[in-house]
């Protein structure tokens, strides 16, 4: 099965540089979500996304309706006290430093733990592959957050890279394998990792 992990449009949130995680900002009009749909997407027989408008509505705009499949599981980070705020806002703010310090490690203040969010991200991901792969699928778009196409891949590339290793812009994203042998062995993992 081929999975192609797609990253929402720019939000204006995106387009200031804000934390946008809880906040279920829309799309943007604007030139560069127009530039975005120029691009050659992969066909999908079926498509799944976060319940998240931004993620939604890039699904309608790449694929012309709506996703068959939403995963709560799979929405984007809370950011806590950091959420709709940009760098420029928060450089001075000790707990913000202290997050920067610590690699992003630290849990965001009256947010989420990055740990909790890779483990639920985790858990969402291998629900709807083992449903996909019963309803055997064999092309699958999944319409999500950068911070969960960064989780997602974390938990399962082979071989592990970290998660900040997987950063993507918006409107990116990967084209991955799944082995319907070995994930069903208990070996779930994700092969042939390449840029959309």
């Amino acid at each position: 099965m081929q999975i192609n992990l797609i990253r929402h449009f720019q939000t204006q949130g995106n387009r200031v540089h804000q934390y946008v995680g809880r906040t279920d900002e829309p799309l943007a009009q604007c030139e560069e979500n127009r530039k975005l749909l120029q691009r050659t997407y992969p066909q999908a027989q079926i498509i799944a996304a976060s319940p998240m408008k931004r993620c939604v509505q890039t699904a309608e705009w790449i694929y012309g309706r709506a996703p068959d499949i939403l995963c709560p599981q799979l929405r984007e980070m809370d950011f806590g006290l950091f959420e709709g705020k940009t760098y420029e806002e928060l450089k001075t703010n000790p707990s913000y430093q202290r997050w920067l310090e610590s690699n992003g490690t630290l849990p965001f203040p009256e947010g989420e733990d990055v740990r909790d969010f890779i483990d639920r991200c985790k858990s969402g991901f291998e629900q709807l592959v083992n449903r996909l792969l019963q309803e055997q699928y064999t092309t699958v778009a999944v319409v999500v957050h950068g911070g969960t196409i960064m989780a997602i891949l974390s938990e399962f590339s082979s071989p592990k890279s970290s998660f900040y290793d997987w950063q993507v812009k918006n409107g990116a994203g990967y084209r991955c394998r799944i082995d319907e042998t070995t994930w069903k062995d208990g070996e779930q993992k994700l092969m042939e990792i390449q840029r959309l």
